[in-house]
C-alpha cells in the first residue's frame, strides 16, 4: 500500500500532467511527449515514476510507445471540451454552466445573473410590423443568400451610426455578421493561431473566455479599473506575455459598468503601437450610453483596432445582426473566412434591422430603454445596499452593476444556494480569469427588480455572515499572531 505523497501519488501526478495537457490541447494527436528524462527533470521525479506513469498511460490508451522513437499522443483523443480547456473550477462559477444555467431554466428562475434584459422590454409590436412591411416585400430578396459583405444598404445605415461615435468607416469597411460573438470567432480564426497569447480584462464578459477556450489560445489578464485597463498592469503585460490581440468592451464595460476615459484610451493605444498590439473593441453596449463615451477605433482610426458590434442584446436575441469595421485591406481575408465557416450572416434578420432602424423605430425603443435602465439602476443600488453590499461604482448608464459582498462572503457560495430557491446569480470569479472576485456578483439591473431576489439573498446572507464573521476573526488573530 503506498503512503500518501509516495510514489503512488507522484505516479498519479505525471499521469495527471500529461492528461491536463491533452484535454486542453496543449498536447495534439501525434506529438510527441517529453523523453523520459526531460519529463522527470521538469516535475522533479524520478525517471522510473516516469516511466510507470508513461505505461499506465499506454495501457488507458491515451498515448501510445513507437519503438526507437519515444512516446505520442494517440489519434484515439476524446472530442474537445470547453470545460477541459480552462482550470478546474466549481462548475457554478465556470462560464459555460452559466450561460446553460441563464437559457435552460424556465420563466419561474428569476435572472439578476442573466446578461440581457427582460422579454417585456423588448418592442415585439414593432418588430410584428416590421415584419409586416417584409412580408409585403417581392419574396426573392428575402429567400434567397445575401451579398457576402452582407446587405449594403444596412451597411451604409450602420456606417454613418458609428460615424457618431467618432468612427470614420466606409460600407466597404464593413462586414455583417450573426452576433458580436461571431465576429469574434472570425476575428480569431483571422488573427490567431494555436498557442497565441491573448490579452483580456479582468473582469470580463465570461463567456469570451470559454471562446478563447476553444481556439486554444493562451489567455492572460489585466485589472480593470474605473476608468479603463490598469495602465501600469498592462504595459507590463505587453512586455512579459507578448500578447498577440487584447479583446475589451467599449462602455458601459461588462461586467464593471465602467467608462474608458481618454487619457486612458490615448496610452492604451500608444502602447499597442509600440507593441504590435492589435485590439478588439466590442460595443455591443453602445445604444445603453446616455452620454457617448470615448471609442478607441474613432482615436486610432481603424489602424490597430478592429470595432464590432450587435443588436442581440438592444432589440432582440433572434435578430442576428452584428458587424466588423476593419481595415479595407482585412475584408477581402475576413469575406473569404466568413463564406468558409458560415457563408451568409441572416438576409432576413439583415432585411429587418434595416426596416426597424430606417423607420425610426429602434430609436424610440431605445430612449425608452435608457429611461427605464436609469430608474432600475437607482432601485438596484437601493436594494443591494440595504443588504450590506456596496457597488463598485455607479455607472453613467448601461444595465450592470459589479457590487462587493459584505465582508468575508463568498459569492460562488452564495450562487449555489440562491439557484436551489429559483434564483440564478453570477459570481464575480466567472468573469474573473485571475479568480480573484471571488466577493464580487454582477447584477443586471433589468431583471433585478423583483423583491423576492432581495428576500432570498438577505436568508442566504444571515445564513453565511456567522461563519464568515468567525472566519474573518480567526484570520486577523492568525494575522497578529504571525502566522
Amino acid at each position: 500500500m503506498t503512503k500518501p505523497g509516495g510514489e503512488g501519488a507522484l505516479i498519479t501526478r505525471v499521469m495527471n500532467d500529461i492528461r491536463d495537457r491533452i484535454e486542453r490541447r496543449a498536447l495534439n494527436h501525434g506529438n510527441r511527449l517529453p523523453s523520459i528524462r526531460a519529463q522527470a527533470a521538469a516535475l522533479g521525479v524520478s525517471k522510473s515514476t516516469v516511466v510507470e506513469a508513461y505505461e499506465r498511460l499506454v495501457a488507458e490508451g491515451l498515448i501510445e510507445a513507437r519503438r526507437g522513437s519515444g512516446f505520442f499522443v494517440s489519434d484515439r483523443l476524446p472530442p474537445f471540451n470547453i470545460a477541459d480547456a480552462g482550470p478546474r473550477i466549481e462548475r457554478e462559477i465556470d462560464p459555460v454552466w452559466v450561460t446553460r444555467q441563464s437559457l435552460d431554466t424556465g420563466s419561474d428562475t428569476l435572472k439578476p445573473g442573466c446578461g440581457w434584459l427582460p422579454e417585456s422590454w423588448m418592442p415585439d409590436e414593432a418588430i410584428r410590423r416590421g415584419l409586416r412591411t417584409l412580408a409585403r416585400k417581392p419574396l426573392a430578396p428575402l429567400t434567397s443568400y445575401g451579398t457576402p459583405q452582407g446587405l449594403p444598404a444596412l451597411r451604409q445605415l450602420l456606417a454613418r451610426r458609428i460615424r457618431e461615435r467618432g468612427i470614420n468607416a466606409s460600407p466597404a469597411q464593413l462586414m455583417l455578421t450573426e452576433s458580436s460573438t461571431q465576429a469574434i470567432d472570425l476575428l480569431c480564426r483571422f488573427l490567431l493561431e494555436p498557442g497565441a497569447t491573448v490579452l483580456v480584462d479582468d473582469p470580463c464578459y465570461f463567456s469570451l473566455q470559454a471562446m478563447l477556450r476553444a481556439h486554444r489560445v493562451n489567455i492572460v489578464s489585466v485589472p480593470y479599473t474605473p476608468n479603463g485597463p490598469d495602465l501600469r498592469a498592462f504595459e507590463q503585460c505587453l512586455l512579459h506575455d507578448r500578447p498577440r490581440l487584447y479583446i475589451t468592451n467599449a462602455a458601459p464595460h461588462n461586467p464593471t459598468g465602467a467608462t474608458l476615459t481618454f487619457d486612458t484610451a490615448h496610452r492604451v493605444l500608444r502602447l499597442a503601437e509600440q507593441h504590435g498590439l492589435t485590439i478588439i473593441e466590442d460595443d455591443v453596449f453602445a445604444d445603453f450610453e446616455t452620454t457617448p463615451s470615448p471609442r478607441l477605433a474613432a482615436l486610432d482610426g481603424l489602424q490597430q483596432v478592429i470595432h464590432i458590434g450587435s443588436f442581440s442584446k438592444t432589440l432582440s436575441a433572434s435578430v442576428r445582426v452584428g458587424y466588423i469595421a476593419a481595415r479595407a485591406d482585412w475584408l477581402e481575408g475576413l469575406v473569404d473566412l466568413k463564406l468558409a465557416t458560415a457563408f451568409e450572416s441572416g438576409h432576413f434578420s439583415a432585411e429587418l434591422l434595416l426596416t426597424l432602424l430606417g423607420n425610426g423605430t429602434y430609436r424610440k425603443h431605445m430612449e425608452a430603454v435608457r429611461r427605464r435602465l436609469a430608474e432600475a439602476t437607482a432601485q438596484t443600488l437601493a436594494s443591494v445596499r440595504q443588504l450590506g453590499m456596496t457597488p463598485w461604482l455607479e455607472p453613467s448608464g448601461g444595465m450592470f452593476l459589479w457590487v462587493a459582498l459584505p465582508e468575508g462572503l463568498d459569492a460562488a457560495t452564495i450562487a449555489q444556494q440562491a439557484i436551489k430557491q429559483q434564483v440564478l446569480l453570477a459570481p464575480g470569479n466567472v468573469f474573473s480569469l485571475s479568480q480573484r472576485a471571488s466577493h464580487f456578483m454582477r447584477f443586471n439591473v433589468a431583471q433585478s427588480l423583483e423583491p423576492r431576489i432581495y428576500e432570498v439573498l438577505g436568508e442566504i446572507i444571515q445564513q453565511q455572515r456567522p461563519a464568515a464573521l468567525f472566519s474573518t476573526e480567526a484570520g486577523q488573530k492568525q494575522s497578529d499572531a504571525g502566522i
